[in-house]
């Protein structure tokens, strides 16, 4: 960035475009992409040049946290197989046609065509967290596709790495200690970043303060992606092991009041993060077209052709593979509307960018690397492509395969989680009023409020809607013991909550948004 100005100017753009987006419906990613196009195109537009240390240092860490804290326990241990299968065997296959094509109709060398293949090869996972939130797909498959994002970059990372190798040094590809260097790169990421999680978790359950909560939440990306880079693994895998680790057991390490603080503020983190970096992806690339030589002017069709051979390319892996999955899981009848969304899911975002970025501009001979302006123009703009156009059609795609969830199925399995929270206060409520330590008062309003929560939700079963009122405590004393017995009895549900998520009766979705509710009406409580 060339002046503080100049990034004030992209956070003002980047937050005006994804609010619009967000009020008009639309992905944000995709009308993002669209706005920073629009304004670099713009005459006097100063041009931006992105440094891969800014994205990989600054914008990375915690964006990759976040997509990774959002990953439920239970259905990506239900996914690992097919996760592990993309997350290596896609990438490489994509890695070798996307270099095939490109040596066929681009004037790129074998060598700089390779690492165009190794940097397009994976899926990124900002892009595609960014892209499904609003999405209602059914948990496995949402998880398939955010896992698969995640898992993927060792895999692309050691082919960017052994690709950019040959194409500086010209020498032969060692593909054993390709391999050794994956083992090093996912297995260090993966334990640094456990052990992170590990030491996080142990601050945290003794931290009550919310400022030094939010201190170490905010810290805790940059600690595992910078430990796992200083010892040469995967800062990728790391923050992502600690993302998953931390966020499976978030709702027990703070209390009520640091985690709606938390969500507060790394939702705010996240939203600004996402709006500049997809924005500076539509800026970069008429900076980098001008930077082309008379020879590639026909960059647009190369893109077209990469962008078309990674759709191809997915679809063919994907298709066998959900074949083979929905066998093993008793149905005898091909579903294809499974395999066409997932191919469709598949986007490219930041990460490509980055690995693009740093691929070095001087080759071992002291000679300017050959080709490296055009892998820049074509790594873009295939970002540009797969966000605009699979972005904007990703929804219709997923509403006209018919797997998504109905507002209907969603709506019933709240009412039905918040109809056993009820009846599970009201339980404990019974158990105290056997006890005749609590005043009459006190237990007669808990009793009401949660009928009331009772009768709403078999109402919103019942497609009904009401309205409750409830009566205010009769002195100051009745009060006190009616917060404290209510506080109790949300104990007592978030117990009942976590038990339905644990028996598989509810979602991990409809799991957070019910500890959200309890977490905003505990927190009411304590500031009254």
């Amino acid at each position: 960035m060339r002046s503080v100005g100049t990034v004030l100017a992209l956070v003002v753009l980047a937050t005006v475009v994804a609010t619009f987006a967000r009020r008009w419906r639309i992905p944000a990613p995709s009308l993002l992409v669209l706005a920073g196009l629009g304004v670099a195109l713009l005459p006097g537009t100063p041009q931006i040049e992105i440094s891969p240390e800014i994205i990989g240092l600054v914008v990375l860490p915690p964006l990759l946290y976040a997509s990774a804290e959002e990953m439920p326990w239970r259905e990506l241990r239900a996914v690992w197989k097919p996760v592990g299968i993309l997350a290596v065997g896609l990438v490489l296959a994509s890695a070798a046609a996307v270099g095939a094509v490109a040596v066929l109709v681009t004037p790129l060398s074998w060598q700089m065509a390779f690492v165009l293949g190794a940097i397009l090869a994976s899926t990124d996972p900002v892009a595609v967290t960014a892209l499904g939130r609003r999405l209602a797909l059914p948990p496995k498959v949402q998880v398939l596709v955010q896992a698969e994002s995640l898992f993927n970059d060792a895999t692309s990372l050691v082919l960017v790495r052994v690709a950019a190798g040959i194409a500086v040094a010209s020498a032969a590809a060692s593909w054993s200690a390709a391999g050794g260097e994956f083992l090093v790169l996912a297995g260090g990421g993966t334990l640094i970043g456990a052990a992170v999680a590990a030491v996080i978790a142990l601050i945290r359950r003794r931290t009550e303060d919310p400022v030094l909560e939010t201190v170490i939440a905010l810290v805790t990306p940059y600690a595992a992606y910078l430990l796992a880079e200083a010892a040469h693994t995967s800062g990728v895998t790391s923050c992502v092991v600690a993302g998953v680790v931390l966020g499976g057991r978030g709702d027990r390490l703070t209390n009520a009041r640091i985690r709606l603080q938390l969500h507060a503020v790394y939702g705010t983190v996240v939203f600004l993060l996402e709006s500049v970096v997809f924005s500076v992806i539509g800026l970069a690339l008429p900076a980098q077209v001008r930077a082309l030589d008379d020879g590639d002017r026909a960059w647009p069709l190369y893109a077209l052709a990469v962008a078309a051979t990674l759709i191809a390319v997915r679809m063919l892996w994907l298709a066998p593979l959900s074949a083979v999955v929905q066998r093993k899981g008793g149905i005898s009848r091909m579903n294809w509307r499974v395999p066409v969304v997932l191919t469709w899911a598949g986007t490219r975002g930041v990460m490509p960018l980055a690995a693009a970025l740093s691929i070095p501009e001087i080759a071992e001979n002291g000679a300017g690397l050959q080709g490296r302006p055009l892998v820049l123009v074509l790594t873009t703009s295939v970002v540009v492509v797969t966000l605009v156009v699979q972005g904007f059609t990703l929804a219709p795609v997923v509403r006209r395969s018919g797997i998504a969830l109905e507002p209907a199925h969603t709506a019933r399995e709240e009412a039905e989680a918040r109809s056993r929270l009820a009846h599970a206060g009201l339980a404990r409520l019974e158990e105290l009023a056997e006890l005749e330590v609590v005043p009459d008062v006190v237990l007669d309003r808990l009793r009401r409020g949660l009928t009331a929560r009772l009768d709403d939700a078999r109402d919103r079963l019942a497609e009904q809607d009401s309205d409750s009122d409830s009566d205010t405590a009769a002195t100051e004393s009745a009060d006190l013991v009616y917060r404290q017995l209510r506080r109790d009895l949300i104990a007592v549900e978030t117990v009942a909550l976590q038990r339905l998520y644990d028996d598989h009766a509810i979602s991990d979705t409809t799991r957070r948004r019910l500890q959200r509710s309890l977490d905003l009406e505990e927190t009411r409580l304590a500031d009254v």
